[in-house]
């Protein structure tokens, strides 16, 4: 069995606009949460989980993302002339991650309990899953609007309908990537091919999770890491 991924890319080129006014003069990933900025949350997390080799996206201020990780061990995938979307940013990316399955990370989310990084890492069967992703279920998705994404069998299969939330964090094999003609799209096309050949999986996290996408989430993020 071939090592868990250890390469990851970090999304962080949105442009924040449900942040605003918040990300009037910043990208959304410094925006902070207790004190420090959700790009730092985010890299702690993937680094406390066994990423080794980072890749982040940047468009929206990238000059400021780029100065604020100096001395980090951070690659830059440049989308400065225009944002390619989680699957084009990806692709873009594949050069600096390296080949086979990568770890994704979005950056606008806080996180307890057990490190979703090293969880999915240790779940991770690449001869039958394309991609793994964490989920929790509505009542846990803090900040979250919605119903939810996937449904999930006693395999761990994922099908589309209400049930559990995406939380932003997976791994996936980029395989039949470069066969998609657009420049710009979602991941989501990958996951419905995966879908259809019954190769994307699932697991719950066992601890918080908050979506930071709106200035309101923040209070209820910083809540959940003081224990409320």
């Amino acid at each position: 069995m071939p090592p868990a991924p250890d390469a990851i890319m970090v999304f962080a080129a949105g442009l924040g606009t449900r942040m605003r006014p918040l990300t009037n003069d910043r990208p959304k990933p410094l925006v902070e949460v207790a004190g420090k900025p959700l790009i730092d949350h985010a890299l702690d997390l993937a680094q406390e989980g066994g990423a080794r080799r980072i890749v982040a996206n940047v468009h929206y201020f990238a000059d400021q993302m780029i100065a604020h990780l100096a001395g980090r061990e951070v690659l830059f995938s440049d989308e400065s002339e225009e944002v390619l979307e989680t699957g084009g940013g990806l692709r873009k990316a594949l050069p600096l991650l390296g080949e086979g399955p990568v770890l994704t990370l979005n950056t606008d989310a806080i996180w307890t309990g057990p490190n979703a990084i090293a969880r999915l890492r240790a779940a991770w069967k690449p001869d039958r899953m394309g991609a793994l992703l964490m989920l929790v279920p509505p009542e846990q998705a803090l900040g979250h609007m919605g119903a939810g994404d996937f449904t999930c069998d006693d395999q761990g299969r994922l099908r589309r309908g209400p049930g559990y939330v995406y939380t932003g964090a997976q791994i996936i094999d980029p395989a039949g990537i470069e066969t998609i003609s657009e420049e710009k799209f979602s991941l989501n096309l990958l996951w419905n091919q995966m879908i259809a050949e019954g190769r994307l999986y699932g697991i719950v996290h066992e601890g918080g999770w908050c979506d930071v996408g709106r200035p309101e989430s923040i209070p209820l993020a910083e809540g959940m890491l003081d224990g409320g």
